[in-house]
Protein backbone atom coordinates (compact mmCIF):
# COMPACT_ATOMS: atom_id res chain seq x y z
CA UNK A 1 0.00 0.00 0.00
CA UNK A 2 1.49 3.55 -1.09
CA UNK A 3 1.15 5.84 2.02
CA UNK A 4 1.60 9.51 1.92
CA UNK A 5 1.84 11.49 5.13
CA UNK A 6 0.10 15.01 4.68
CA UNK A 7 1.40 17.77 7.15
CA UNK A 8 -0.89 20.56 6.74
CA UNK A 9 -0.22 24.32 8.09
CA UNK A 10 -0.93 27.44 8.45
CA UNK A 11 0.69 30.55 9.54
CA UNK A 12 -2.64 32.36 11.39
CA UNK A 13 -2.88 30.77 14.70
CA UNK A 14 -5.25 33.12 17.67
CA UNK A 15 -3.20 32.04 20.76
CA UNK A 16 0.21 31.22 18.97
CA UNK A 17 0.88 33.79 16.10
CA UNK A 18 3.16 32.26 13.02
CA UNK A 19 3.35 28.40 15.29
CA UNK A 20 4.76 26.73 12.21
CA UNK A 21 7.94 28.46 12.63
CA UNK A 22 8.48 28.23 16.18
CA UNK A 23 11.87 27.69 16.88
CA UNK A 24 12.32 24.08 18.46
CA UNK A 25 15.85 22.81 19.43
CA UNK A 26 17.15 25.03 16.16
CA UNK A 27 14.68 24.16 14.13
CA UNK A 28 11.07 25.11 13.04
CA UNK A 29 8.46 23.46 14.42
CA UNK A 30 6.94 22.52 11.30
CA UNK A 31 10.17 20.98 10.13
CA UNK A 32 10.60 19.12 13.28
CA UNK A 33 7.03 17.13 12.89
CA UNK A 34 8.05 16.90 9.34
CA UNK A 35 11.42 14.53 10.34
CA UNK A 36 9.17 12.67 12.47
CA UNK A 37 6.41 11.50 10.44
CA UNK A 38 9.07 11.34 7.56
CA UNK A 39 10.46 8.10 9.86
CA UNK A 40 7.54 5.69 9.97
CA UNK A 41 8.46 2.52 7.98
CA UNK A 42 4.95 3.04 6.46
CA UNK A 43 5.14 5.76 4.88
CA UNK A 44 6.98 6.47 1.43
CA UNK A 45 6.98 9.79 1.81
CA UNK A 46 5.95 12.45 4.16
CA UNK A 47 4.86 16.25 2.77
CA UNK A 48 3.62 19.77 4.30
CA UNK A 49 0.76 21.25 2.57
CA UNK A 50 0.69 25.29 3.15
CA UNK A 51 -1.08 28.36 1.77
CA UNK A 52 1.83 30.74 3.42
CA UNK A 53 4.95 30.64 1.35
CA UNK A 54 7.19 31.35 4.65
CA UNK A 55 6.13 28.09 5.99
CA UNK A 56 6.88 26.78 2.19
CA UNK A 57 10.41 27.98 2.15
CA UNK A 58 11.83 27.10 5.80
CA UNK A 59 10.54 23.29 4.78
CA UNK A 60 12.94 23.29 1.96
CA UNK A 61 15.41 25.04 3.70
CA UNK A 62 15.42 21.98 6.01
CA UNK A 63 15.40 19.81 3.50
CA UNK A 64 11.77 18.60 3.61
CA UNK A 65 8.74 18.08 0.88
CA UNK A 66 6.65 21.19 0.58
CA UNK A 67 3.55 21.45 -1.85
CA UNK A 68 1.40 25.50 -1.50
CA UNK A 69 -2.65 24.61 -1.56
CA UNK A 70 -5.30 27.19 -2.00
CA UNK A 71 -5.59 29.90 0.68
CA UNK A 72 -9.55 29.22 0.30
CA UNK A 73 -10.31 26.20 1.31
CA UNK A 74 -13.31 26.18 4.38
CA UNK A 75 -11.55 22.65 6.11
CA UNK A 76 -8.55 21.07 6.41
CA UNK A 77 -10.17 18.40 4.96
CA UNK A 78 -10.20 20.38 1.90
CA UNK A 79 -6.84 21.63 1.70
CA UNK A 80 -5.86 17.34 2.00
CA UNK A 81 -7.99 16.77 -0.62
CA UNK A 82 -6.70 19.41 -2.87
CA UNK A 83 -3.31 17.22 -2.51
CA UNK A 84 -4.72 13.84 -3.21
CA UNK A 85 -6.13 14.97 -6.11
CA UNK A 86 -1.76 15.47 -7.12
CA UNK A 87 -0.62 12.25 -6.23
CA UNK A 88 -3.06 9.48 -8.25
CA UNK A 89 -1.01 6.33 -6.87
CA UNK A 90 -0.75 6.97 -3.89
CA UNK A 91 -3.74 4.62 -2.12
CA UNK A 92 -3.00 5.77 1.64
CA UNK A 93 -3.46 9.68 2.98
CA UNK A 94 -2.26 9.90 6.65
CA UNK A 95 -2.93 13.15 8.21
CA UNK A 96 -0.52 14.41 10.71
CA UNK A 97 -1.47 18.00 12.11
CA UNK A 98 1.63 20.32 11.96
CA UNK A 99 1.98 21.33 16.08
CA UNK A 100 2.45 17.89 17.29
CA UNK A 101 6.72 18.20 16.98
CA UNK A 102 6.48 14.65 19.20
CA UNK A 103 4.50 12.90 16.89
CA UNK A 104 5.55 8.85 17.28
CA UNK A 105 6.56 7.75 14.13
CA UNK A 106 5.14 4.14 15.29
CA UNK A 107 2.45 5.24 15.99
CA UNK A 108 1.81 6.13 12.22
CA UNK A 109 2.67 2.81 11.22
CA UNK A 110 -0.20 1.35 13.23
CA UNK A 111 -2.55 3.36 11.74
CA UNK A 112 -1.43 2.59 8.24
CA UNK A 113 -1.68 -1.17 9.37
CA UNK A 114 -5.32 -0.80 10.59
CA UNK A 115 -6.50 -1.17 7.03
CA UNK A 116 -4.08 -4.75 6.27
CA UNK A 117 -6.71 -7.27 5.19
CA UNK A 118 -9.87 -4.78 5.73
CA UNK A 119 -10.79 -3.88 1.99
CA UNK A 120 -14.00 -2.33 3.33
CA UNK A 121 -12.02 0.23 5.96
CA UNK A 122 -12.14 3.95 4.87
CA UNK A 123 -10.72 5.76 7.84
CA UNK A 124 -8.97 5.89 10.64
CA UNK A 125 -8.13 7.29 13.69
CA UNK A 126 -6.59 7.27 17.24
CA UNK A 127 -7.94 7.89 20.65
CA UNK A 128 -6.08 7.91 24.08
CA UNK A 129 -7.75 7.17 27.76
CA UNK A 130 -8.29 9.90 29.76
CA UNK A 131 -8.38 10.09 33.28
CA UNK A 132 -8.16 13.74 34.81
CA UNK A 133 -11.45 15.02 35.28
CA UNK A 134 -10.82 18.58 34.09
CA UNK A 135 -9.93 16.99 31.14
CA UNK A 136 -12.60 15.18 30.91
CA UNK A 137 -15.00 17.95 31.12
CA UNK A 138 -13.07 19.92 28.73
CA UNK A 139 -15.01 20.68 25.80
CA UNK A 140 -11.58 21.39 23.78
CA UNK A 141 -11.05 17.88 24.58
CA UNK A 142 -13.31 15.84 22.10
CA UNK A 143 -14.51 12.56 23.47
CA UNK A 144 -14.62 8.69 21.69
CA UNK A 145 -16.81 5.97 22.20
CA UNK A 146 -16.13 2.94 20.33
CA UNK A 147 -17.77 -0.75 19.86
CA UNK A 148 -16.62 -3.94 20.39
CA UNK A 149 -14.84 -4.07 17.10
CA UNK A 150 -13.23 -0.83 17.76
CA UNK A 151 -15.34 1.16 15.45
CA UNK A 152 -16.35 5.17 16.50
CA UNK A 153 -20.02 5.20 17.51
CA UNK A 154 -20.00 8.72 18.33
CA UNK A 155 -17.33 11.76 18.95
CA UNK A 156 -18.47 14.60 21.38
CA UNK A 157 -17.15 17.90 23.04
CA UNK A 158 -18.97 16.23 26.19
CA UNK A 159 -18.16 13.75 28.28
CA UNK A 160 -19.03 10.82 27.41
CA UNK A 161 -19.74 8.04 28.64
CA UNK A 162 -21.69 9.45 31.69
CA UNK A 163 -20.00 7.71 34.47
CA UNK A 164 -22.76 6.52 36.62
CA UNK A 165 -20.17 3.96 38.09
CA UNK A 166 -16.56 4.71 38.97
CA UNK A 167 -14.08 4.28 36.94
CA UNK A 168 -15.65 4.36 33.58
CA UNK A 169 -13.18 4.56 30.66
CA UNK A 170 -13.08 7.77 29.11
CA UNK A 171 -11.29 8.18 25.90
CA UNK A 172 -9.95 11.38 24.12
CA UNK A 173 -9.82 11.70 20.12
CA UNK A 174 -6.73 12.24 18.59
CA UNK A 175 -6.55 14.51 15.50
CA UNK A 176 -4.77 11.78 13.71
CA UNK A 177 -6.30 10.27 10.58
CA UNK A 178 -6.02 8.18 8.03
CA UNK A 179 -8.06 7.84 4.81
CA UNK A 180 -8.65 6.00 1.45
CA UNK A 181 -7.16 8.37 -1.33
CA UNK A 182 -10.67 7.95 -3.46
CA UNK A 183 -13.17 7.98 0.07
CA UNK A 184 -10.86 10.93 1.08
CA UNK A 185 -12.23 12.90 -2.58
CA UNK A 186 -15.91 12.02 -2.09
CA UNK A 187 -15.70 12.90 1.79
CA UNK A 188 -14.39 15.97 1.13
CA UNK A 189 -17.25 17.13 -1.34
CA UNK A 190 -19.91 15.68 1.24
CA UNK A 191 -22.25 18.31 2.30
CA UNK A 192 -22.32 19.20 5.89
CA UNK A 193 -24.35 17.22 8.27
CA UNK A 194 -26.34 18.16 11.45
CA UNK A 195 -24.61 16.52 13.84
CA UNK A 196 -21.01 18.28 12.37
CA UNK A 197 -22.57 21.38 12.78
CA UNK A 198 -24.11 21.16 15.99
CA UNK A 199 -20.52 19.94 17.41
CA UNK A 200 -18.21 21.82 14.99
CA UNK A 201 -16.78 18.12 14.43
CA UNK A 202 -16.01 17.37 10.90
CA UNK A 203 -15.33 13.35 11.13
CA UNK A 204 -19.50 13.17 12.30
CA UNK A 205 -19.77 13.85 8.16
CA UNK A 206 -18.42 10.47 7.73
CA UNK A 207 -20.42 8.81 10.31
CA UNK A 208 -23.87 10.33 9.59
CA UNK A 209 -23.01 9.30 6.07
CA UNK A 210 -22.69 5.71 7.34
CA UNK A 211 -18.94 4.88 6.73
CA UNK A 212 -17.17 2.87 9.64
CA UNK A 213 -14.15 4.82 11.37
CA UNK A 214 -11.59 2.47 13.16
CA UNK A 215 -9.95 4.09 16.22
CA UNK A 216 -6.53 3.27 17.16
CA UNK A 217 -6.15 3.05 20.96
CA UNK A 218 -2.94 4.62 22.23
CA UNK A 219 -0.83 4.73 25.10
CA UNK A 220 1.01 7.67 23.60
CA UNK A 221 1.52 10.86 25.73
CA UNK A 222 0.87 13.61 23.27
CA UNK A 223 2.20 17.67 23.87
CA UNK A 224 0.75 19.17 21.13
CA UNK A 225 1.43 23.35 20.56
CA UNK A 226 -1.25 25.77 21.31
CA UNK A 227 0.43 28.07 23.52
CA UNK A 228 3.86 29.69 24.82
CA UNK A 229 4.19 27.44 28.04
CA UNK A 230 3.41 24.76 25.19
CA UNK A 231 6.08 25.51 23.16
CA UNK A 232 8.79 26.02 26.40
CA UNK A 233 7.65 22.37 27.30
CA UNK A 234 8.36 20.54 24.27
CA UNK A 235 11.86 22.77 23.55
CA UNK A 236 12.70 21.17 26.97
CA UNK A 237 11.67 18.25 26.13
CA UNK A 238 13.56 18.02 22.66
CA UNK A 239 16.55 19.05 24.73
CA UNK A 240 16.80 15.85 27.03
CA UNK A 241 16.02 13.82 23.42
CA UNK A 242 19.03 15.64 21.89
CA UNK A 243 21.11 14.91 25.11
CA UNK A 244 20.58 10.90 24.45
Amino acid sequence: MNVLCVIPARYASTRLPGKPLKDIAGKPMICRVYERAAKASRVAAAIVATDDSRIYDAVLQHGGKAVMTRKDHPTGTDRLAEVAEKYPDVDLIINVQGDEPLIEPKLIDELAAAFDGDADLQMATVCTEITDEAEQQNPNNVKVVMDKQGYALYFSRSLMPYPRHPGTPVYKHIGIYAYKRDFLLAYAKMAETPLEHAESLEQLRALENGYRIKVIKTPYRFVGVDTAEDLAKVNAIYRQMMQG
